[in-house]
């Protein structure tokens, strides 16, 4: 299980939206091994006046909140940002100033879907990658 949020400012969030879902889920796909069917994400497109950030940011600034299952290593967490980084630039043009990603991860008796607590779901993926 991982949930993704991704914060930015509308007038360039909104158009990339599908995209950089596409995107930010093929690394998700590759790193932790997701099946391909696995995407959650939530957009948070904000008014520009509602974002603050330092004067070296574009509009382009973007946060991405990745929260998770523990159970990943430190190795696996840190090629899912690098392999982030690279493909959002690569693919839309996103600077790597212009980029933040946040990982957190919880025990899985924190996370309630299906009707269950997450610790008693039979996953059809791992999460000790």
């Amino acid at each position: 299980m991982a949930q993704i949020k991704v914060y930015g400012i509308d007038m360039h969030l909104n158009p990339i939206k599908e995209q950089l879902s596409d995107v930010i889920h093929g690394c998700v796909v590759e790193v932790l091994q997701f099946p391909k069917d696995k995407r959650f994400h939530r957009f948070f497109p904000m008014r520009e006046e509602d974002v603050f950030f330092p004067p070296n940011r574009s509009r382009a600034y973007t946060i991405i909140e990745v929260m998770m299952i523990e159970g990943r290593t430190k190795e696996t967490k840190k090629k899912l940002i690098a392999l982030l980084f690279e493909h959002i630039r690569k693919e839309l043009g996103i600077q790597a100033v212009d980029i933040e990603i946040l990982i957190q991860d919880a025990p899985a008796y924190h996370f309630g879907f299906r009707g269950m607590s997450g610790d008693e779901m039979l996953l059809d993926y791992k999460v000790e990658v």
